[in-house]
């Protein structure tokens, strides 16, 4: 199968958790590993897509969160289009199947929101089908780094999202 893993990530945390999957999905097949700002790659053989994000003011990033970002790093770096302006490209009524995930504070979500859980309903939106429940992977910080044993999970997620797209039912 081959599997298209894609990122957004501001401080390197997400970009790690997107990292992580990809190696474990290398064990079902073809990997790549791109970044929302990277042109769109060919959606043609993909069985799978895996979209990551950062939860930034309790949801996906917006313009003026990653300008807040990009300043937070010292104003290294474009501002891009982020997850939100990643799924807008995509075709409408569906493709591949998808599983997403963000990375946040270890907090209930209802305090301070989930990334996820906005680019699962777009995805939605545009006749996508989840083969997982939006997954959340935490950091210490604004800028990380992630708690201790979220890379080992994050492979874990990805073995159980590979296993459900590889499933008779699915």
């Amino acid at each position: 199968m081959r599997s298209l893993v894609v990122y957004e990530s501001w401080f390197g945390n997400t970009r790690q958790i997107a990292e992580e999957i990809a190696e474990a999905l290398a064990s079902e097949g073809e990997v790549e590993l791109v970044s929302v700002d990277d042109p769109l790659p060919s959606l043609h053989h993909v069985g799978l897509i895996v979209l990551g994000a950062p939860t930034q003011i309790h949801g996906l990033s917006s313009e003026r969160s990653r300008r807040a970002a990009v300043d937070q790093r010292g104003g290294d770096g474009e501002v891009g289009i982020g997850a939100r302006g990643w799924i807008e490209r995509l075709p409408l009524l569906g493709g591949p199947s998808v599983a997403v995930f963000d990375t946040r504070a270890d907090k209930p979500a209802l305090l301070v929101g989930s990334a996820a859980h906005g680019m699962a309903r777009r995805l939605r939106h545009r006749g996508y089908r989840l083969v997982a429940e939006p997954e959340s992977f935490f950091v210490e910080g604004t800028s990380g780094p992630l708690e201790a044993g979220e890379l080992e999970r994050a492979a874990e997620w990805a073995k159980t999202v590979v296993s459900e797209v590889m499933s008779p039912a699915a």
